[in-house]
């Protein structure tokens, strides 16, 4: 009697593991490879209903018809090898956008580290692309926060943010400088009503004229209008001069 008892624990031990695993079956899989090799595969399922849809730093850019809830892990996680972000058929319901392949929040939950790929096509190749986005949630020049490269010491490194650059530290250049040529075609005095994402030739413009406005002592540009190179000093542009090269002095480009 007691060895039937225990047999009858047993198989409701091994009932309970088996329902466990069944339950657990179309979230996590093993999918064998080659003879006895396999790895492992982790699925959430769609849910409209999901109450983390309703909060923008989830729902924004993804079709919640269509893409699986977030998976949750509530640890750090730790691999010797990399951790990858790959396209796939319905890339646009498994990025964000299709195009973001990491996301960082701040402390406030809102604003975020976003890295994504191939958004844009500019100077004819596609772009790669890094920012620190805040709380403004528009593409305007208030919506992005400074990104440090170099170090965390405040006043040292290189800042960038949408439209400026900050480099604390010395820049040494390996081949040519080149000004910025800027005539009165590149220049829009008004900041444009439209949003900038959409309507960047324009916003463009309007950030070449305020800051040449806002630049202060030392601000240099090419006119390319009048060929002349130009300098502001105490307040005021003034013509660079320059002079022809030295007689027997020429370069091959």
């Amino acid at each position: 009697m007691r060895l039937f008892f225990i047999s009858l624990f047993l198989i409701g031990i091994t009932l309970r593991l088996y329902a466990q695993q069944a339950d657990l079956a179309p979230y996590i899989q093993l999918k064998p490879t080659s003879a006895g090799k396999h790895y492992v595969e982790i699925t959430s399922d769609v849910d409209t209903t999901w109450g983390r849809w309703q909060e923008r730093g989830y729902n924004f850019g993804f079709n919640k018809q269509l893409t699986p809830m977030y998976t949750q892990v509530n640890g750090i996680l730790s691999t010797p090898y990399m951790i990858q972000v790959r396209g796939n058929e319905e890339e646009r319901n498994k990025k964000r956008w299709g195009f973001h392949v990491f996301e960082g929040y701040a402390r406030d939950d809102k604003s975020r580290i976003t890295m994504l790929l191939n958004k844009h096509i500019e100077e004819e190749k596609p772009v790669a692309e890094l920012y620190y986005y805040g709380t403004v949630y528009n593409h305007s020049n208030e919506a992005y926060n400074w990104f440090r490269i170099g170090s965390d010491v405040r006043q040292h490194s290189y800042l960038f943010s949408r439209d400026k650059a900050i480099f604390y530290g010395s820049l040494r250049l390996t081949n040519a400088l080149t000004l910025g040529r800027i005539g009165k075609d590149d220049l829009v005095m008004e900041e444009p009503e439209k949003d900038a994402e959409n309507n960047y030739e324009e916003d463009a413009k309007y950030v070449n004229y305020r800051e040449l406005t806002q630049g202060g002592d030392g601000t240099i540009f090419y006119d390319k209008d009048r060929d002349i190179v130009v300098i502001k000093i105490k307040g005021k542009w003034m013509k660079v001069a320059v002079e022809a090269l030295p007689e027997g002095v020429e370069y091959p480009f």
